[in-house]
């Protein structure tokens, strides 16, 4: 007579549709009365019940099991579908293509519970050739957070990833910023531009400003100091008879209109040519459209728009146009002020950084590297006496 397994053993039987030998035991029960069942599956009983003891130890251990058939590419894809609310399409179209491009070719198919260091340390080497630092950086960052995801889930016991260091990737090219004389001819060749390309590179390279906080401005955020209600009103209302005028550097084009940070919300005077670039682009408007930088029908402009004006601006200044990028205009701003010994520190607030650490930083090759006030006064203390020939 077969001996009837007691209450707690599990059971075991023979699950013809998988071929295969299926034990199960009852671990608990859920606050609504169910049962938590945990089952392990295998060619033989033996195998089957020794799969189902690996899974109650790591369970009593209080680990987390991915299910045999939970790959990297089920982790990253519900990453992707989940763990990106709130975030700009375009930053998650991004994310989309590097993950298509360069996650689940090389690591999708791979269980995740199998996951290992040595795999992401070849998958990141494979690559450090063919992406930069920051791609790589980015694509370790992805795969990360999906695997941080998959924790939360309980879907594996720990994130392998964290473990791995990012290498260094193929060197990129590097920002450059315009010389004096190259701004001047920048300058005047977007004389010659439309309205819009000639403000938009003026008020770029004489503010600072970021390309997506130009973009971003709105004429109720260009000031002129009013001095007969001794206050700072819009363009607007003040008109542009005034001596003083401002930039309110408060939105960019960022999800939700948030500046970079914090700090980076600022107001700025404006020089001359700014204003009479910004007079000159408003007069050709001859509406009421709220974006300084719209298209006709009063639209944001894109970035690829205004990439292709302010190239083909260069090409007639004498420069390479494609070699150039919108962003290197706030470069060549720090860099032109580094170069007239404005102090590191006024700079960093121009330009809207947390710190100053963070302008040597991004800007090290724009900042005069040599700080020369000590140099100075050691040399009229200590003089060094001419040596007789």
């Amino acid at each position: 007579m077969t001996k009837r397994r007691s209450h707690g053993d599990g059971g075991l039987h023979w699950d013809a549709r998988r071929n295969r030998w299926i034990a199960s035991v009852t671990v608990g029960y859920t606050p609504a009365g169910k049962r938590i069942v945990k089952t392990g599956s295998g060619k033989t009983k033996t195998a089957a019940k020794d799969k189902l003891k690996e899974i109650l130890r790591d369970y009593e251990d209080g680990l987390a099991i991915a299910p045999t058939n939970y790959t990297v590419a089920d982790a990253v894809n519900y990453w992707l579908d989940n763990g990106l609310q709130g975030r700009d399409a375009s930053t998650v179209a991004m994310y989309r293509t590097y993950v298509r491009t360069h996650v689940i070719p090389c690591l999708g198919a791979r269980k995740l519970r199998e996951l290992s260091v040595e795999d992401i340390d070849r998958w990141l080497q494979s690559k450090k050739d063919e992406l930069g630092t920051r791609s790589l950086k980015l694509i370790h960052n992805i795969l990360n957070r999906s695997v941080k995801n998959a924790m939360r889930r309980d879907k594996v016991k720990r994130n392998v990833v964290e473990l791995c260091e990012v290498p260094e990737g193929r060197e990129g090219r590097p920002s450059k910023a315009l010389t004096l004389s190259q701004a001047e001819s920048v300058l005047k060749a977007a004389e010659n531009a439309r309205p819009r390309t000639r403000a938009y590179i003026v008020v770029s390279l004489l503010s600072g400003a970021r390309t997506e906080e130009v973009r971003a401005i709105k004429w109720s955020h260009v000031a002129a100091y009013d001095e007969k209600a001794k206050a700072w009103r819009p363009v607007t209302e003040a008109g542009w008879d005034h001596s003083e005028f401002a930039l309110y550097v408060w939105r960019s084009v960022r999800k939700k209109g948030d500046t970079k940070t914090p700090k980076s919300r600022r107001s700025l005077a404006l020089p001359k040519r700014c204003v009479e670039a910004l007079k000159a682009l408003k007069s050709a408007q001859d509406d009421e459209r709220e974006l300084v930088f719209s298209t006709e029908s009063g639209s944001p402009v894109s970035a690829h728009n205004m990439r292709r004006d302010f190239r083909k601006v260069l090409d007639s200044a004498g420069l390479t146009g494609k070699e150039w990028a919108p962003r290197e205009l706030r470069h060549s701003f720090v860099s032109l002020l580094s170069d007239h010994d404005i102090a590191l520190e006024d700079i960093s607030r121009l330009v809207g950084h947390s710190s100053t650490v963070v302008t040597e930083t991004v800007y090290r090759h724009q900042i005069r590297p040599v700080i020369q006030e000590g140099a100075t006064a050691m040399d009229a203390i200590f003089p060094l006496a001419e040596r007789e020939p």
